[in-house]
């Protein structure tokens, strides 16, 4: 149809056309595999047993017939990882928070979110229908003066944040968000996906911040990234997750995780419980990443987590920078707008310990010819 050529033509005017691109014989500098666990020999075996006891698909949705005790044996041992009574699964993040959220804020609830939290983030709070204001990046003076003006006008309150942003790799002050959230009387919900086994010996930004669970906070995770897998959870209260479990249309409507898929996941997080030094090796990593991305003439964003963006700004002169390093066999995103804001388009690359000494060195080799060109 010709509105829809019009709209692709639009698109690509902006450099904001996207296309999928298969990785295979690229060196993969921007996955979110951090811990380099989604090949790790017993994830592969578990989830390779499970396989063959419970077949490829769940079957259903939890509530009818595709809970197993696959799922729930994940459940517990994700509930003891963060530290919290109980958890339940989601098939993905966006799922996890475009079901959660509704569920803990409405009609005559205020929400107060960070305004780079993520896409998910910001669609569970849209889909909640609770009034929504967005406080500046990590500024909690603007979020108190914000929940001072209007906390006392709403039913129920929901702080919403990541706990490590995704585009940008920096950490929310947890500690100064558990002080708000109990002086102004909030909920907490904190999308602890990139901080799961990256940060706090791995649990996440709880333990990052030396910060017990309470019963006002929300944790919600991923599978898919530092433990290798698939899908997501929530983990709060006994009577949080059975709400959740009632009422998250994105649960109760959708088919549950495979077995095997969540068997991978569980040996990820025993692997990650058992070998605390990975995340000692992951803060190697990640400096010596950033060490080889200094080299380039553009401003290079380092917190301390996996996540090292560098910041092009020019849509185009991003999308041209990826191009050239797939060309030398190197694969990392050019992300743009609206995933990140106009003019602040960059190539977000990852730490991870699937690298070698040698794949850093054919990295900054490729850089140091891009610079001369």
């Amino acid at each position: 149809m010709e509105w829809i050529r019009a709209e692709l033509k639009k698109i690509e005017g902006e450099k904001l056309y996207r296309k999928r691109v298969p990785v295979e014989g690229l060196k993969d500098f921007c996955s979110n595999d951090y811990l380099g666990l989604k090949d790790h020999p017993r994830v592969v075996e578990s989830a390779k047993k499970t396989l063959k006891d419970y077949g490829l698909g769940s079957g259903a949705s939890q509530l009818v017939s595709g809970y197993t005790k696959v799922h729930a044996q994940l459940e517990e041992e994700l509930a003891g990882f963060k530290g919290t009574p109980a958890c339940v699964l989601f098939g993905s993040g966006y799922l996890a928070n475009v079901g959660a959220i509704p569920v803990l804020a409405g009609e005559g609830d205020l929400i107060l979110s960070d305004e780079l939290n993520h896409a998910s983030l910001i669609d569970g709070c849209r889909f909640s229908k609770a009034e929504r204001k967005v406080f500046k990046h990590r500024d909690y003076e603007n979020l108190e003066e914000t929940l001072k003006k209007e906390r006392h006008s709403y039913r129920r309150a929901l702080i919403v944040t990541d706990s490590v942003f995704s585009m940008d790799g920096d950490l929310a002050d947890l500690k100064a968000l558990y002080e708000l959230s109990d002086r102004y009387e909030c909920m907490l919900y904190i999308d602890d996906a990139h901080g799961t086994g990256t940060v706090g010996e791995g649990k996440g930004g709880l333990e990052e911040f030396g910060l017990g669970w309470r019963e006002n906070v929300v944790v919600m995770g991923t599978l898919s990234k530092a433990l290798g897998s698939y899908g997501a959870f929530v983990c709060g209260s006994e009577e949080l997750v059975e709400l959740l479990v009632n009422r998250a249309r994105s649960l109760i409507f959708t088919t549950s995780l495979p077995p095997a898929v969540c068997a991978g996941a569980l040996e990820s997080v025993r692997i990650i419980e058992e070998n605390t030094e990975l995340i000692e090796r992951l803060r190697e990593m990640e400096k010596k990443l950033f060490n080889v991305l200094s080299e380039l003439p553009y401003e290079v964003v380092y917190s301390g987590t996996p996540i090292i963006p560098v910041i092009v700004g020019d849509e185009g002169e991003a999308i041209n920078i990826s191009k050239k390093l797939f060309e030398k066999g190197i694969f990392v995103q050019a992300i743009r707008y609206p995933t990140v804001p106009k003019g602040r388009a960059r190539l977000r690359f990852t730490a991870s310990l699937r690298y070698s000494e040698e794949d850093l060195e054919f990295l900054s080799e490729a850089l140091k010819s891009l610079i001369k060109l």
